[in-house]
Parts: structure tokens; sequence; C-alpha cells
């Protein structure tokens, strides 16, 4: 999968998928941690239209992973606060080196843009692959998404001492 996959940033017409990704990393992806109401109060957090994540396109610098013309995971990031926003990658393809690959080159362009550590809430699922690639665990927090609560991490990767991740 990983050698026809092209990492790039993403296009409004990636928007679609990106709603469908975010909405089946959850639903799916993140079964073995989350209960089905969590899950469902999770995906609901985000509009599932191409129209929302066209919004945060414009809000987010975000890459894209891109097979046979199709959007299969996503990271985005805010420049400005040195932040992770959102990893998300399409189930049937998790765990083939995607999503490190977008992780890893969402840091290379913080690290560029002069920021010295990259933050992000980590689900309980992303947390542990995480803390093996060297971040810390800063805190742990509960947030509520229509009327359930989510466990996540708040999490720290120093980019000055850090070398690039799996390139």
């Amino acid at each position: 999968m990983l050698e026809r996959t092209r990492f790039r940033q993403a296009l409004p017409k990636d928007a679609p998928d990106q709603a469908e990704v975010f909405h089946h990393a959850i639903m799916d992806g993140a079964a073995g941690r989350y209960t089905l109401a969590q899950r469902r109060a999770w995906s609901m957090a985000l509009p599932r239209t191409a129209e929302a994540w066209m919004v945060r396109q414009a809000i987010h610098f975000t890459l894209v992973a891109e097979c046979d013309g199709h959007c299969v995971g996503f990271c985005e990031s805010d420049m400005a606060a040195g932040r992770i926003e959102t990893l998300y990658v399409w189930p049937s393809v998790a765990r083939q080196g995607l999503g490190s690959r977008l992780l890893s080159l969402s840091i290379d362009a913080l690290r560029e843009a002069g920021h010295k550590s990259a933050l992000i809430e980590a689900s309980l699922v992303l947390a542990p692959s995480l803390i093996a690639r060297g971040w810390q665990t800063l805190s742990e927090e509960r947030v509520e998404r229509h009327g359930e609560l989510l466990t996540r991490l708040c999490m720290r990767l120093s980019l000055s001492t850090h070398e690039n991740d799996e390139h």
C-alpha cells in the first residue's frame, strides 16, 4: 500500500474522502478503545460533509495520503501553535505506515516553521504508537462530545532533539 501512496497537501477534491476517513477511522478503527456510544458522539463532533472539510483545509495545514486517486488518510496541523490537530487513516489500510508517514511529514513542516516542539491531544488508539516514537505524556484529559466523555492524552514531542521519524 505504501508504495502506491502519494503524500501531498490536501485539495478541495479530497474533502468528501476526508469526511469518510474521519467517520470510519472512529467508528471502526477506534472500536477496541471506545464504546459505541463514545464513537458515535466523537464522529458527530465534525460534520460528515465535504464543505466542512474544505473549511478545515483553509484553517489547517493538511497533508493527505492518496492511493488510487482517493484520500485514504490525512493529518491536520496548526502551524502557528505547533500542534497536530488530527491524524486519521482509513481502517482497512491502517497499520501499514500511512499514518506514520503523514505524521512524520507534518512534524517536518512544524520543525521547518521554527517550532521546537509539537503538541497533540491523542486518542487512546494513537497514544501507544506516539509513546513508542518518543512523545511524552503531559496529562490525561476527558473531553465531552454530545454527552459522552472521551479520554485522550495531551502529548509533546521535542523537535530540537528528535530526528526525523521513519522516512
